[in-house]
């Protein structure tokens, strides 16, 4: 099975759960991208790394970077391997210098421990045909205008309500609307929701 390179492009809050975010990675060659949401914890945590901020005490990634550099072990790689009703699996790929072993984990921690040891990240295409969102940059600068006024209007129906009963041309108008915007969490959900009906 091929792999294909993702690089990590933001991280961004979300506006429906409090205290979660979306981690938004993206194909290293391509303009698909894989939002996925994660907690709190996870994305300060990958934010710190990023921004090479020094917390005063190890947090639990930097302590399994220690733990493996202390037992000659390093990390070759994190694989987000699969897709099972709508929840992610990850895999960390570590060598000792004789073998390789392959840990199961969720993508924000692998990924928070990939990027200390400055390791690429990879998945698949089955995973990027059904869970990937295509970011179209050709968009009308009227009908983006459009779609921002109208995502700022008050609905009184719940956002689940409103996918529900959208047909799947304005679906795909709210798709490309939440990408015009960064709102990947949203993206997501309307994401999931086409996946459905097909």
């Amino acid at each position: 099975m091929d792999k294909i390179k993702l690089e990590i492009l933001g991280l961004s809050p979300s506006q429906s759960q409090s205290g979660s975010f979306a981690l938004v990675l993206g194909e290293e060659y391509g303009n698909r991208r894989l939002p996925i949401i994660i907690g709190m914890f996870e994305a300060q945590a990958i934010a710190i790394e990023i921004e090479k901020i020094v917390p005063n005490r190890p947090m639990t990634h930097d302590l399994f970077k220690q733990f493996a550099e202390q037992f000659k072990f390093t990390v070759r790689e994190i694989v987000i391997s699969d897709l099972r009703e709508g929840i992610f699996f990850a895999k960390i790929v570590c060598f000792d210098g004789v073998r390789e072993s392959v840990i199961d984990a969720r993508p924000s921690d692998a990924i928070a421990i990939g990027i200390r040891f400055d390791v690429p990240i990879y998945t698949n295409e089955s995973i990027l045909s059904e869970a990937g969102i295509t970011a179209s940059s050709n968009d009308e600068e009227e009908e983006q205008e459009e779609l921002v006024r109208s995502s700022n209007r008050p609905s009184t129906r719940s956002f689940g309500d409103q996918l529900k009963n959208a047909s799947s041309e304005e679906l795909q108008k709210m798709l490309e609307e939440a990408l015009g915007n960064e709102e990947y969490e949203r993206a997501a959900k309307i994401r999931d929701e086409m996946s459905k009906r097909n």
